[in-house]
C-alpha cells in the first residue's frame, strides 16, 4: 500500500481507494471530484427524469446503507434498470440535433454520453456504498466523517522520564500489501471463550504453548508477542495521524473503545490458534464481574503468562477492587465482592441506559470531530483494573497501568475479553437493538495483521456480529443484575440533613460557593466539591421518563499533565467519605489512566488538548432517592487517593438524553 506522503513531511491531500490496497493523490480528474449537478445540467428534460429517479434511489440507500446480500442484490438490479432506461431515453432522441448537441452526443461518438453516465455512477457509488456523502450538510447530520489511520505517519514517543519509547513497527505498514477483511467460512468451528477460572489443564497447556511460540517469533514478524502489544501502544497513545488530516488518532475515551479492542483480541486469538494448529482455540475471559472470578486467575503466575510488573499486593488470592483508586479499600473479601456487584449494577444497568452513556462520545474525523467522553465500563472497571494490576513499584504502574505498556501483560487479553463480553451482555439487555447506525462509526476502519501475517483492513460494521466472526462466550450467571443499591440514609432524613447544612453554611460562606458553574478558571479538585444543581424538568410524564434519561454532566475536566486521576460523584449524599458504590447516592466515577508516553509529532501534525466530559445517567437513582420531583439536587465530587491536585472542573449541569 502506498501513500503520497513523506514519513516526516506535512500531509498531502490524499484519498483512500476503497477498491484496492492503495491510497492515491486527489486530482482534478478524480471521479471523487466529479460534480453530478454539472454533468446533468447539460441533459434534456427527459434525461432529468432518470436523474430524479436515480438520486432518489441513492438518497434512500444513503439513509439506509445496505448491509445484507438481499439489499445489495436489489440495489444492483434497480440501478441497472434505471441506467438502461436513462440511456434509452437519450438515445431515442438522437434525431433531434439540438438535443443531441445539448447532450454532447453526436453520430460519430454515440458512446460519449454512455461514458459520462458511467462517470456519474462511479462518482456516486462510493459515497452510497460506504455510507458517506459528499454533501457537507448530510455529513453533519450523520455525525461527521469516518476515522482511519494514516499508516505512513507512525510517531516516536518519549516516556515521562524522557526515555525513548518506539512502538512503531520496524517496517512501515504503508509499504505492505493490504487486503479487505472477509468473514471466516460459516463451516469453520466456532471458538467459545470460557471463564478463565473454569478452564482445564489441557487448555492451559495449549494456551501457554501458544504464548511461548508467539514470544519466540522474530520481531520482524507482526505476530510476535511484543509486536502484538505495540498495536495497543500505537493506537492508544496517538502514534498515527488520521487519513486526510494532521490530527492524531486515539481510540480510547470514545465510541471506538469497544469495537477496536474487540478487533485487536480477535486477531490475537486467531494468531495463537494458528501457531498451535488449533482452529477452535479461544481466549479465556477474566470473569471479574462474578464472585468466583474476582481474583487474577492463578495460572498467570506461571510460565509464559508471568509478568514481573504487577502489584504484588493484588496477586491471588486478593479479591479485585474494580473501582480501585490508588488507595487500598480496606474491605474484607465478602465486603469487596458486595461492593463490586453494586458497582457493576450501576455501570451496566442504571448508569448505562442510553447508548452514549455506555459506548462513549461520538468521535469523528479531524479536529472538528474530536471529543473526550468515555462510557461507563471504559471508565471503570476497565481503567480501574488496569491500574489495580499494574506494579506500584513502577512510575506509571507499568505494565498494565499505562496504555503504552498494558498489552505486554498476558492478563490484558483476558481482561479485554471480559470487556468485550460485557458489551455483548449490554446489547442483550437492550434487546440487541443496533446501538449505532451512524456511517461515521460504521465505516471507520483500522488495520491488523491476521494469523497469516497479512495486513487486513477492517471496518467497524464488520466487528458487530460475533456469529459471523466465528466466536462466542460461554454463558455464566450475572449476579450484579440483582444488586441494585439502596440509599445509605433514608431519603427524607438525608434531605432534612442537607437542608440544615445549607442553612448553616449560608451564614458562614457565600452562596456562590455552591454554584454549579465554577467560573472561567474552574475549581481545583484538591478537596471535596459540593454544588447545588437545578433540574430543568421537575415533573416528567411516564412517557418522557421512558424516552429520555436524566443525565448529570460534569464538564470541563482539565487534567494538567499525564497522570492518574480518579474522583467519585454523589447525589444527595450525607457522608460521602463512608459511602461507596453500595450506596444509592453513588452516581458514578471518573478515571484517567496514564498514557505513559508523550508523542513526538512530525512536522505539520497536530494534537488538540481536550477537556473531558463525564455523563452519568441518574433517572433511576433519583427515583430511589425520592428526588425525581425536586427542584434541585446536591452533587458532590470526591477526589480519590489525592489524585485531583492537578485537575480542574468547569462545572456541573443536568440535561436530558434521548
Amino acid at each position: 500500500m502506498s501513500m503520497s506522503r513523506n514519513f516526516n513531511g506535512s500531509p498531502d491531500d490524499i484519498v483512500p481507494d476503497y477498491n484496492s490496497a492503495t491510497v492515491r493523490p486527489r486530482s482534478a480528474s478524480s471521479a471523487y471530484n466529479s460534480d453530478p449537478q454539472q454533468i446533468w445540467a447539460k441533459r434534456a428534460p427527459l434525461g432529468s427524469c432518470f436523474r430524479a429517479l436515480f438520486l432518489l434511489l441513492c438518497y434512500w440507500f444513503q439513509l439506509q446503507p445496505p448491509s445484507a446480500m438481499e439489499a445489495k442484490h436489489w440495489f444492483s438490479v434497480v440501478l441497472l434498470t434505471l441506467l438502461l432506461v436513462g440511456l434509452s431515453i437519450n438515445l431515442l432522441h438522437d434525431s433531434n440535433s439540438s438535443l443531441r448537441d445539448l447532450r454532447g452526443l453526436n453520430e460519430k461518438n454515440p458512446a460519449a454520453y454512455i461514458s459520462t453516465s458511467f462517470q456519474l455512477i462511479q462518482s456516486m457509488i462510493p459515497s452510497i456504498w460506504e455510507g458517506r456523502s459528499s454533501d457537507p450538510e448530510v455529513a453533519k447530520q450523520t455525525g461527521g466523517r469516518p476515522i482511519a489511520p494514516n499508516l505512513a505517519t507512525c510517531h516516536k514517543s518519549l516516556s515521562d522520564a524522557g526515555r525513548p519509547v518506539f512502538c512503531c513497527p520496524p517496517k512501515r505498514e504503508s509499504e505492505e500489501s493490504v487486503i479487505d477483511f472477509k468473514f471466516p467460512s460459516p463451516s469453520t468451528p466456532k471458538r467459545i471463550r470460557r471463564p478463565a477460572h473454569l478452564v482445564d489443564d489441557d487448555y492451559l497447556a495449549k494456551y501457554q504453548r501458544g504464548v511461548t511460540l508467539m514470544k519466540q517469533l522474530d520481531t520482524s514478524d507482526p505476530r510476535n508477542f511484543m509486536r502484538q502489544a505495540n498495536i495497543h501502544c500505537i493506537f492508544c497513545t496517538g502514534a498515527y495521524t488520521q487519513v486526510n488530516s494532521s490530527h492524531l488518532l486515539n481510540i480510547h475515551r470514545s465510541w471506538f473503545f469497544f469495537p477496536w479492542h474487540r478487533l485487536m483480541i480477535y486477531f490475537h486469538e486467531r494468531i495463537l490458534g494458528k501457531l498451535i494448529g488449533d482452529d477452535t482455540f479461544a481466549l479465556p475471559y477474566w470473569n471479574w464481574d462474578n464472585p468466583p472470578g474476582m481474583i487474577i486467575p492463578h495460572y498467570y503466575m506461571n510460565g509464559s503468562f508471568v509478568d514481573k510488573d504487577r502489584d504484588h499486593a493484588h496477586l491471588p488470592p486478593q479479591v479485585a477492587d474494580i473501582s480501585f483508586d490508588y488507595v487500598e479499600s480496606g474491605l474484607g473479601p465478602e465486603e469487596q465482592i458486595e461492593s463490586n456487584l453494586h458497582f457493576m449494577y450501576h455501570q451496566m444497568v442504571s448508569g448505562a441506559k442510553k447508548v452514549e452513556l455506555f459506548m462513549g462520545c461520538k468521535r469523528t474525523a479531524g479536529e472538528e470531530g474530536e471529543c473526550d467522553g468515555p462510557g461507563t465500563v471504559e471508565v471503570a472497571p476497565h481503567n480501574a483494573l488496569h491500574t489495580w494490576v499494574g506494579s506500584n513499584l513502577q512510575p506509571e504502574r507499568e505494565n498494565m497501568g499505562a496504555f503504552y505498556s498494558a498489552a505486554r501483560d498476558p492478563v490484558f487479553y483476558a481482561h479485554h475479553a471480559n470487556i468485550d463480553r460485557l458489551w455483548t451482555v449490554w446489547r442483550k439487555l437492550r434487546g440487541n437493538v443496533p446501538e449505532i447506525v451512524d456511517p461515521a462509526w460504521l465505516d471507520s476502519y483500522f488495520y491488523f495483521h491476521d494469523e497469516n501475517a497479512q495486513l487486513v483492513r477492517i471496518k467497524i460494521r464488520d466487528a458487530l456480529d460475533m456469529d459471523k466472526l466465528g466466536y462466542g462466550y460461554e454463558d455464566i450467571d450475572l449476579p450484579w443484575l440483582n444488586a441494585r443499591p439502596k440509599p445509605s440514609v433514608p431519603p427524607k432524613i438525608a434531605k432534612a440533613v442537607l437542608k440544615l447544612r445549607e442553612l448553616n453554611q449560608n451564614g458562614l460562606q457565600s452562596p456562590a460557593l455552591f454554584s454549579p458553574d465554577f467560573g472561567p478558571e474552574g475549581r481545583i479538585l484538591d478537596s471535596t466539591i459540593r454544588a447545588k444543581v437545578q433540574r430543568p424538568k421537575r415533573y416528567r410524564s411516564k412517557k418522557e421518563k421512558e424516552e429520555e434519561e436524566e443525565v448529570l454532566v460534569v464538564y470541563g475536566i482539565d487534567i494538567k499533565r499525564d497522570m492518574y486521576v480518579k474522583f467519585d460523584v454523589y447525589v444527595n449524599v450525607v457522608d460521602e467519605k463512608n459511602t461507596g458504590p453500595e450506596g444509592r447516592e453513588f452516581a458514578g466515577t471518573f478515571v484517567n489512566v496514564r498514557h505513559g508516553v508523550t508523542t513526538v509529532l512530525n512536522e505539520g501534525d497536530s494534537k488538540m488538548k481536550m477537556k473531558s466530559t463525564l455523563k452519568l445517567g441518574i433517572s433511576e437513582l433519583l427515583e430511589d432517592l425520592e428526588a425525581d420531583e425536586d427542584e434541585s439536587v446536591w452533587v458532590t465530587l470526591l477526589p480519590r487517593g489525592g489524585t485531583g491536585v492537578n485537575t480542574t472542573v468547569d462545572g456541573i449541569r443536568i440535561e436530558y438524553m434521548r
